[in-house]
This record gives C-alpha cells, structure tokens and sequence, in this order.
C-alpha cells in the first residue's frame, strides 16, 4: 500500500474525470482510482499519462507495449477484493517516458523521466 496522503500534494488537473495531484518534494503526480469505477486502472493511466505530459492518448505508446493492460486490470481488481487496505501489492513499470507505479490502493503514482522534466514538456500541470 502507498503511503501518500492527499493533504501535501497540490491539485493540477481534472480534465481526466478524476484528480491529478502533484508532490513538489518528489516532482511525481498521483491518480487514485477504484476498480468500482467505471474506468478500468488501465484507461485511468492513460488518461492522466496523457494529460501530465501534454499529448493527445494516441500520441503515445501503446500501454500494451510495456504491460499487458488486462492482466494490470486484473491484478487490481483483485487487490479490490481481497482488501485493499491490508494488502502491500504494487506493480511498477515504464511507460510513455515515465515510471509508473500502481499500488493496491488504488493509486497511480507517475514519475516523468528529469530529462523530460528538464525540457519542459512534462512541467507541472496547471
């Protein structure tokens, strides 16, 4: 499970249907979701991949590229089940110049590449 809590991270965008959260201290921006959304973990990704560096989502990498999009949706709906908030379960992997983090909890932390960051293309959403 995630330790970020909600309360030191500064709101940058909605334009997903959810929150983007950004955290100064670490420069990551963090999506929460649940698998009772209407979204599945995979669409949510995207979207808030999308939207942090400024590109349109067929822009980018297929998601399927770097992790099979079912078998993510899968492994959260099944953290879903059996209790998010005693499971410590986290899948991380790199996609669109990113690392990603997906935590059994439901959050998404996304950490753009620093050369992107310094570049500027990935700068803070506003």
């Amino acid at each position: 499970m995630s330790k970020t809590t909600r309360d030191r991270l500064t709101q940058v965008n909605e334009q997903t249907g959810r929150p983007v959260y950004y955290d100064d201290s670490r420069g990551t921006y963090h999506v929460w979701c649940q698998t009772g959304d209407y979204e599945p973990v995979s669409t949510a990704l995207v979207l808030a991949v999308s939207s942090i560096l400024g590109v349109e989502t067929e822009d980018l990498e297929s998601l399927s590229r770097r992790v099979d999009p079912d078998a993510l949706n899968g492994l959260v709906g099944h953290w879903d089940k059996t209790d998010p908030r005693a499971s410590n379960g986290s899948v991380a992997f790199r996609y669109a110049s990113c690392r990603i983090t997906v935590y059994a909890d439901g959050e998404i932390v996304i950490d753009p590449d620093h050369h992107v960051r310094e570049r500027g293309s990935s700068s803070r959403v506003g």
